[in-house]
C-alpha cells in the first residue's frame, strides 16, 4: 500500500514460495507483548490496522494482517525472537506482523522483509516450519529476514551481482550468526543449526541467471555455515559483511589469501582451518547429509 486509506482494502498478489527481501513500500508487521527496551521495541498496531487488517500486493487478496499466531505460546516465541534479534544487532524498532488467509492458507507460505522497516510472516510457512523442524527453524527464518533489514539500513551487501544471490546468501549468514551467539539463539552445536537449515535450504534454486536467484542449495548451506563460524566473534553488521564476503567470495572465486584481511586479522587464523570445508560445501562435495554432521 502506497498511502493510508480511509477504508479497509485487501490488495494482494499470490505470495511466492521464498524468503524475500522487498524494496517497495508495503503495510505492516507483528507485536511484542512484554515490555521492551526502546532500541529493541516492536511497534504496536494503530487503531486502523486493528480494524482493517489489510496487507498489500505481495499477498493474496483474501489475506489478512494479524498481530498474533494461533496460540499465545507461538506468538510470544516469535515476538521474543524478534526482540532478541533486534537487540543483538543494536537495531531500532520495526513493525512485525503475521499474515493469515483463511480462504487460501497456502498463499501465506512466505516471509517478507520490507525496506520501510517491516517484516510480515505468513501463517503457512510458520506452521510448516515448526512441524518439520521445531522452533529453531522459525528463529532462523526470522533472523534471515532481519538480515535484510540490516542490508537496508547499512546499504549492504558490499558485493553486488545481477541477481539477488549476494543479498540472500548474506542474510543466510546473518541467520547462522544469530543462531550461534549466546545473546542470540545460543546454539553452539552446529548439528542443531544444520538440521534447522535443512528446511530453508530447499528454497535454493539453480536459476542462476534469473534476477530473483537466491543461490543454489549448496551455496546457501555454505553461507549459513560461514555465518555460524563468524559467530565466534562479536561483529557489527558492516564488519560481518566485510568478513562474510572476504571469506565467501574468496572461496567461490579462488582469490582467498590473495589479499590480507586488513580489518580483522585475528579472525584469519581461526577461519583458515575452514576454507577447504566451505569450498566443498558450496561445490556440493560435502553432501547435505554430511553437512548436518559438521561440528
Amino acid at each position: 500500500m502506497k498511502k493510508s486509506l480511509n477504508f479497509c482494502f485487501l490488495a494482494g498478489a499470490f505470495a511466492v514460495l521464498s524468503l524475500t527481501a522487498c524494496t517497495d513500500e508495503k503495510m505492516e508487521d507483528n507485536v511484542l507483548p512484554q515490555p521492551q527496551n526502546e532500541s529493541a521495541k516492536i511497534q504496536q498496531p494503530g487503531e486502523k490496522e486493528k480494524i482493517c487488517s489489510y496487507v498489500d500486493q505481495n499477498w493474496s487478496s483474501t489475506a489478512v494482517l494479524k498481530t498474533a499466531l494461533k496460540t499465545t505460546t507461538d506468538t510470544n516465541f516469535m515476538n521474543a525472537q524478534m526482540a532478541k534479534i533486534i537487540s543483538l544487532w543494536g537495531g531500532t524498532s520495526l513493525t512485525f506482523r503475521f499474515v493469515d488467509d483463511p480462504s487460501n492458507a497456502n498463499s501465506t507460505y512466505n516471509a517478507i522483509s520490507y525496506s520501510n522497516g517491516k517484516i510480515y510472516y505468513g501463517y503457512a510457512i510458520y506452521y510448516d516450519a515448526k512441524a518439520k523442524g521445531g522452533d529453531i527453524v522459525n528463529a532462523m527464518i526470522l533472523a534471515h529476514e532481519y538480515g535484510h533489514q540490516l542490508q537496508y539500513r547499512y546499504n549492504l551487501p558490499s558485493v553486488n551481482e545481477s541477481t539477488a544471490r549476494p543479498n540472500e546468501l548474506e542474510a543466510d549468514g546473518f541467520a547462522g550468526y544469530y543462531l550461534r551467539k549466546p545473546n542470540g539463539y545460543n546454539k553452539t552445536n552446529f548439528t542443531e543449526i544444520a538440521t534447522a537449515y535443512e528446511f530453508a535450504q530447499s528454497i535454493g534454486d539453480y536459476q542462476t541467471t534469473s534476477a530473483g536467484h537466491h543461490g543454489t542449495p549448496p551455496q546457501r548451506r555454505s553461507a549459513v555455515r560461514l555465518g555460524f563460524l563468524l559467530g565466534q566473534y562479536d561483529l557489527s553488521a558492516t564488519d560481518f559483511d566485510y568478513n562474510f564476503f572476504y571469506y565467501y567470495q574468496g572461496v567461490l572465486n579462488g582469490t582467498y589469501k590473495m589479499g590480507k584481511n586488513s580489518k580483522n586479522p585475528e579472525i584469519d587464523a581461526y577461519m583458515s582451518q575452514y576454507m577447504d570445508e566451505l569450498r566443498k560445501i558450496q561445490s556440493g562435495e560435502i553432501s547435505a547429509e554430511e553437512f548436518k554432521n559438521l561440528k
